[in-house]
Formats: structure tokens, sequence, C-alpha cells
């Protein structure tokens, strides 16, 4: 049996815990632009529901999306309801999310173990790099690996009590739908292939009734297949094909560009998980110092990350929140490894570990350093020559808008290391653990709020802000060279969809239009583009981007 859970002062951990979470993850949401492709793929979805008024057909430039189930868009459309349409409403659905995990992790650890270890896995969740910033974000992710991990954690009790069995069924069939109500069936995938893992290792000597998986598919069909069966309905039997498709197409191609080399997802881990992706290296494989009365919630911790990250190892679209689900499991493990730290971390162990985290700190800390002095001396490197992209080198001169103490982030981090080998060669080693996770919690904290917007300005700065100049007016938006969603979202562009010829970008360059064309390429594109379609005049050139309009022949005979 699992030790008694610590319940007198459960409330207390719980209203702290909600608390930190909602100052760490609501603060300063919309400081920086969303970000191409995915921030603001899902929020032009949200806000072209709301435009078109088509709550039903998740849609990019008002024609159907068929990548993607609408739940997460339906949860931006409701922030976008009470908040405007902006970046703060597009990414105040994950800081909900990250107040509610944060309360599930520590409220399973707590009946798992006791408070202690609780808040353990809070703090190596929320103290590790990635972990943290998805709850900043406005992308899919949070919301559906949560859902899984739950229907999970459900499926667990279902196998771990002789009571209250039906309901365990019912709770982990539900999340499970809510799963692929999110992203897709791909969340049906990860549970089975989780669950037959653990049946296997099982040897198949689990109680399972028959009316039990008979309850559990209805309703996980009603749930997850929601969607679907309204579409159906609505006779839109052409998305449900498409939308297979594309999920086929992601396993079997490296789409969209997104490929990797094999081992990609591990050094995600290893990086974006840190510290808690070094700490938990000692549980990532069987031993037998585990505890046999707590043996299978730490197998089915073990499974889940070991399928997830072989499962998109073998996908070969390489996306970094393809793994993202791991960080449960793997936060899970390293709280594991820390509460059975004498038996887990050996002489040698403890030296490799400690030395492990302050190099990889060391090293994250001084790279952001070095990138808060970019602007004193990006001179050299475009003199130099050493970028040959005339893009990438055009975008570097852009002026990042440096204060000079953004350095102070990277300074957090090297002082959160510092006192974790303080403290560890003190032997005081929750301390130890404790302040570096709080140090690296505060670190991506001010990262994101002065840093990123900064690194912004390098990158897509100059094609948001012209979209934005020009998005009240009712006009053709489009880009060439390259792939974006800026254009859609932050040109607030209307539905054109009456007239499918605004869809044919050769239309748009040269037919005859009827309303004014804006069009954004890459700078190197701009020569080429002025002698193919010399119609088009060049407003303006800025930090890689070249800006063009195209007006209707009636506004040029006016003129």
């Amino acid at each position: 049996m699992n030790r008694k859970p610590d319940t007198n002062s459960s409330v207390q951990y719980n209203l702290i815990i909600a608390v930190a979470a909602a100052l760490l993850f609501i603060p300063f949401l919309g400081c920086v632009h969303l970000f191409d492709w995915d921030e603001i793929n899902f929020a032009e979805s949200a806000r072209e529901m709301i435009s078109s008024g088509d709550y039903l057909t998740v849609q990019i430039n008002y024609v159907p999306f068929w990548e993607k189930p609408p739940l997460f868009i339906w949860m931006q459309v409701i922030s976008m309801k009470i908040f405007g349409i902006n970046e703060f409403a597009a990414r105040f659905p994950n800081a909900v999310c990250g107040i509610v995990t944060l309360l599930v992790l520590f409220n399973t650890g707590r009946k798992f173990r006791d408070n202690r270890f609780g808040v353990t896995w809070v703090m190596m969740y929320a103290g590790s790099m990635l972990p943290f910033l998805y709850f900043k974000s406005g992308i899919i992710d949070p919301w559906f690996n949560l859902f899984i991990f739950l229907g999970i954690y459900s499926f667990y009790l279902y196998f771990e009590r002789t009571e209250r069995k039906m309901s365990h069924a019912v709770i982990s069939a539900f999340f499970i739908g809510l799963a692929i109500l999110t992203k897709g069936p791909v969340a049906l995938l990860i549970f089975l292939l989780t669950s037959g893992v653990f049946l296997l290792v099982k040897k198949f000597r689990v109680s399972i009734r028959i009316k039990d998986v008979t309850v559990y598919i209805i309703v996980l069909s009603l749930t997850g297949g929601l969607w679907f069966i309204l579409q159906i309905m609505k006779g839109n039997f052409g998305i449900i094909a498409d939308f297979i498709e594309y999920q086929i197409r992601l396993f079997k191609t490296q789409d969209a560009g997104h490929g990797g080399f094999l081992l990609y997802h591990f050094v995600i881990l290893f990086v974006g998980v840190f510290p808690a992706s070094i700490l938990a290296m000692p549980a990532l494989l069987p031993s037998r110092y585990r505890d046999v009365s707590d043996n299978s919630f730490y197998l089915w911790m073990l499974i889940l990350f070991w399928v997830v990250l072989i499962l998109f190892t073998i996908v070969k679209t390489k996306i970094v929140h393809y793994s993202s689900l791991c960080y449960f499991p793997l936060t899970f493990l390293a709280s594991w490894a820390i509460w059975y730290f004498p038996e887990s971390f050996t002489a040698f162990r403890r030296k490799a570990t400690v030395w492990l985290i302050l190099i990889t700190g060391f090293l994250i800390a001084l790279i952001l350093i070095v990138l808060t002095f970019i602007e004193k001396y990006k001179h050299i490197i475009i003199e130099k020559g050493w970028i040959s992209d005339p893009f990438a080198a055009a975008t570097l001169a852009a002026n990042g808008e440096w204060n000079g103490w953004e350095f102070l982030a990277g300074v957090i981090l090297i002082v959160g290391l510092t006192g974790f080998a303080v403290y560890f060669h003190r032997n005081f080693r929750n301390d130890a653990i404790r302040f570096l996770a709080v140090s690296v919690s505060l670190f991506m904290f001010v990262t994101l709020m002065l840093v990123v917007p900064r690194v912004e300005n390098y990158s897509q700065r100059a094609a948001v802000e012209f979209f934005k100049s020009v998005n009240d007016e009712d006009a053709y938006m489009v880009t060439m060279g390259y792939k974006s969603y800026v254009h859609l979202f932050y040109g607030r562009i209307r539905d054109h969809s009456a007239r499918q010829e605004s869809y044919d970008k050769q239309w748009l360059l040269t037919g005859d239009i009827d309303k004014t064309v804006y069009v954004s390429t890459k700078i190197q594109n701009r020569e080429k583009i002025m002698n193919e379609y010399p119609e088009l005049k060049l407003l303006y050139k800025k930090n890689g981007f070249a800006f063009f309009k195209r007006e209707p022949a009636l506004n040029l005979l006016t003129d």
C-alpha cells in the first residue's frame, strides 16, 4: 500500500501552489507578439471563428483547416470574448492549464506519497525550462498533455482500486476523449501503446471487466468523436478524410520541413527539461531499489516516458513539442530519484549529477548572457560576412532595442547554480534542489519578460508591425517566398472566400483585383518580384522584409 497521504495541510498547499502558479504564468502574457507558426495559427483560427460566427469549423484564411480539432480553439475563443483579440487572450488558456497542472501534480503526488513528494513534483515541473515556457505560450500541447496524463492516471487507478472501477474507467475515457478533441487520434494511440506495454509487462494478469470495456468505448467515442460526429451530421465528410490523411502524413513524412536527426527528442528533453532531465537519470531504467508497493505507478510513468520518446523518435516530423508529454513522467522520475536519493545516487552518481547540472546550467546561462550583448558586436558578424543568408543578415541588422540589463536573467541562473552547489556540498540536498528549481523558474520568467521581446525584433517584428498598420483596411494580404500566418492574424484579414480568385496568388498579383493587395516577402526575393510583377509598388524594406502594395485599376486611374 502507498503511504497515507498528508491531509491536514493539503488545502493550504493547494492555495499556495495556485497563487504561485498564477503569479508565474499570468503576468506579461501579452508582452511579446504571437510567434509563427503555431501560436498565430491557433489564435487566427479562434479569431476567424469569432469573425465568421462558425464555431464548429476550424478555419485558416476562412478555409476549413483539417489539421486540428477545435477544443483548444474554443478555449481561445472564450478567452478572446473576455479579454479581446490579442496576445494575452490567446495565451491565457495555457496559463490556466499551468495552474491546473501543478495542482494535479501536487494532489497526485500527495496521494501517491505525501505532501512533500507532491511539492517536489510541482517544483521539478515548474522549475524546468520547457515545461515552464509552455504555460506562457499559445500552443495546444499543455492541455493535450494534461488530458492524456489524467486519462492514464485514471486508468492506473482502475487497476489499483477494487472499488469504483467503473467510475475510473469512465473518467479515463472522458479525458482521453478530450485529448482527441484537442489534438487528434494520436492521443488514443499513445494511451493504447502505454496500456498495451503495461499489460505485456504484467503478462495480462490484471482484472478487466467486459462491461467496463464497453462503457469505456462508448464514453471515449462520444467525447472524442463529438466534433467528428457533428461534422458528419453537417455533411462535411471531406474534412474528416483530410484530417485523417494529415495525421498519417505526419508519421510518414517530414511535414512542413520539420525534419531532424534520429536522437532529436533525446537532446530536446535533456536540455529543455533541465534540471529535471538530469536528476531523473537514475530512475529512467528499472533498478533493485524500487519499492514494490509503489512499483505500479512508477511503472506506468516509466512506460509512458519511453513510449512517447520512442514513438516520436520514429515519426519523421520533428517538432519540439511532440515529446512534451514526456514532461509529466520525466519530472515524476526526477522526484522519485530525489525521494530515493541514498539508493538512486551512489557517490559517483552524486558527483556526476552535480557536475552535469552545473556544466549544463552554466552553458545555458552563458549563451543567454552572450545573446544579450549581440547588439554591441553584431556589426562584426555582418562585416565579416559570417552569415551567408541575406535575410538572416538583414534581420540581425535590426535594432534590438536592448536596455543593457537583460543579462541579469542569466545571472539569476548562475546564482541558482552556485547556491545549488553550496547547499549540496553541505549535504542540504533538499534545500539545494529547491533553490535550483526556484532559480530556474525565475530565470525563465525574467527571460520571457525581458529577453524574448528583444529577440523578436530580429525575427518577425517588422512583418507584424506592417500588417498591424494596415489591418483597418478591407484588403487582400499575402506572403511570398515563405510561409506565415502573421498577415492573417495581425492584418485582421476579412472573409474573401466568396471570391475564389482571392486564393490565387497569380490573380492577386496580375489579375483584375477589386481591392488593394499587400505583399510581404523576404529581402532576397525583392528584385525578382519587382521584375516579374511591375504593378507592385515597393513601400519599404525593413529587417529582412520587403513590403509591396498593388492597387485596383480603378484606383490607379483615379490617382
